[in-house]
């Protein structure tokens, strides 16, 4: 596809672990999305959370170029999470892959489910 009429890219994972700390760890996750993305040029212009009683979480990043979002199943050793940046400016096509391979390796996760959609 061409990235030039491309509004951006939009990548949905279900993700397994067995690093059910990581799944549990909603403060963990927010700092090295903070980190992750200070390196990603990205402006990021809100963030909310929520902790379950179970210690599962779920996790939204609203940033100027769109979103992140994260929701973990503890009992599963799963996690759904979704990336998206719109190409306003430029073509951020790659970062999206980038976040969502170091995401991926953060859990320490083997993907079930890989979307990839065009908007």
């Amino acid at each position: 596809m061409e990235s030039i009429t491309s509004k951006g890219l939009h990548i949905l994972l279900t993700l397994e672990t067995e690093s059910e700390a990581l799944l549990l760890d909603s403060q963990g996750f927010l700092e090295f999305t903070q980190n992750i993305l200070s390196t990603k040029d990205v402006e990021i212009v809100g963030i909310t959370s929520h902790v379950f009683e179970n210690h599962s979480f779920t996790a939204a990043v609203c940033l100027k170029e769109s979103h992140l979002c994260i929701h973990t199943w503890p009992e599963f050793r799963q996690l759904t999470f979704d990336v998206f940046l719109c190409n306003y400016l430029q073509d951020n096509t790659a970062k999206v892959e980038k976040i969502a391979d170091e995401f991926t390796a953060y859990f320490k996760a083997k993907t079930i489910q890989k979307h990839k959609i065009y908007r």
